[in-house]
């Protein structure tokens, strides 16, 4: 048995195939992989990782396997999963996840390979455990595999009280240990036992307020797209440079001294190391943007910024597109039971609709570039992607005033 004091939990219990899977390389390789990427450009307390949030989870799927009397090798199964969802992560966590999977085909939660072989598979299998079962709660199938990853899951009860503490933000506050007390199944679902409608809403609006301000800051958000292009630069380098695969398997150290290595690269690595950003040029709502830029794919998108850049006569590096998919909110399906019946949450909660409208009003398209380029760059992007707000209002979340196009290209 091992005890670690944990800066959430308190002390947080290891034991059992848990004490064993802790100090194999992947579990520890999580050490240096930070929880929310480039969030720390605006939050500078934000350097928290994901092994101590993998301690955190592993910590509360305890917590609710006790609650649901859940025991033995199945327990255990579930343990290790908690534990080991995120040994699948490349650096900078989630900030690189859509660029390795257009290569690799496999995001971070496809962890089958990686259990399966190794230190990691080595624990599992002295356990009784097989990679294969454990993998699968990874992803999120079967029973169990809801508690893992689905959306009452005690990965996301944890992140967002593990994000805002340490960013020091109130909005990711929840009543986690009431969360897991009342978790239950009803006919094969996780579902909140009665009288918890206003507890699954907590969920939910925490996660609907930690977004704009944490998740998808503007800043947060300027730099991972830049971090994102270095990165792909770095992919189509020379022979010497790393392959997705590789870099799936990095570290966020990994991949710095990388970036600073390849000549390819070494003016973004700068940029970010120095903090030196590119700026907003254009920030448009999502009602004035065309439909079928937001279903773009990535090959469109950077057609897009070719065409930007050749229009508004800059270097293509200097015109960076960033194109967020259409709002989702999973947390409203959430099941909660309500006289006796699963409901699902957005059929239960007033609150649901009210949030979804909240999303769609914080959703932005972004075009960033140089901050001397960025007057001939938006109003060169505004042209070429036909987006609706000539004359119009933008909303310039940083000092909260709306200003027009011209006024928010000055002062943005």
């Amino acid at each position: 048995m091992k005890i670690i004091k944990d800066s959430v939990h308190d002390h947080i219990q290891v034991d059992g195939v848990a004490r064993d899977l802790l100090d194999t390389p992947a579990v520890q390789r999580l050490r240096h992989i930070s929880q929310l990427g480039t969030v720390s450009v605006v939050y500078p307390s934000a350097n928290h990782t994901r092994f101590e949030h993998s301690l955190g989870v592993y910590h509360l799927a305890c917590e609710a396997l006790e609650q649901l009397g859940v025991e033995g090798k199945r327990a255990e199964r579930v343990r290790a999963g908690a534990l080991l969802h995120d040994v699948g992560h490349g650096p900078f966590s989630h900030n690189l996840e859509s660029l390795t999977y257009r290569r690799t085909g496999r995001y971070h939660d496809d962890v089958h390979d990686l259990l399966a072989d190794g230190a990691v598979g080595d624990v599992l299998r002295a356990h009784d455990l097989e990679p294969a079962a454990v993998a699968d709660l990874v992803a999120g199938e079967g029973r169990f595999g809801q508690l893992v990853s689905g959306e009452l899951d005690v990965d996301r009860m944890d992140y967002l009280v593990r994000d805002a503490h340490h960013t020091g933000v109130p909005y990711g506050t929840i009543d986690h240990g009431r969360l897991v007390r009342e978790l239950t199944f009803a006919n094969g679902e996780l579902v909140l036992d009665e009288g918890n409608v206003q507890t699954a809403e907590s969920l939910l609006v925490a996660r609907a307020l930690m977004n704009p301000t944490v998740y998808s800051h503007s800043v947060a958000r300027i730099s991972k797209a830049m971090l994102r292009r270095a990165s792909e630069r770095l992919l189509d380098s020379p022979a010497a440079a790393p392959d997705a695969e590789t870099l799936q398997r990095m570290d966020d150290p990994d991949l710095i001294v990388a970036l600073r290595s390849c000549d390819a690269t070494s003016e973004f690595s700068r940029r970010l190391d120095h903090r030196d950003l590119f700026k907003r040029a254009v920030w448009a709502e999502i009602d004035d943007v065309p439909g079928g830029i937001i279903e773009s794919d990535h090959g469109t998108i950077r057609e897009f910024e070719r065409e930007i850049a050749a229009a508004a006569a800059v270097d293509p590096e200097h015109v960076i597109l960033d194109v967020p998919s259409r709002p989702s909110m999973t947390e409203s399906t959430s099941r909660v039971m309500v006289n006796g019946e699963i409901r699902r949450l957005d059929q239960q909660s007033p609150l649901v609709e009210a949030l979804r409208a909240a999303q769609y009003s914080q959703w932005r398209l972004g075009v960033y570039s140089p901050p001397d380029l960025r007057d001939r760059v938006g109003r060169t992007a505004v042209d070429t992607l036909g987006l609706d707000i000539d004359g119009a209002l933008v909303s310039d979340v940083r000092n909260g005033l709306d200003a027009t196009l011209d006024q928010f290209l000055e002062d943005g």
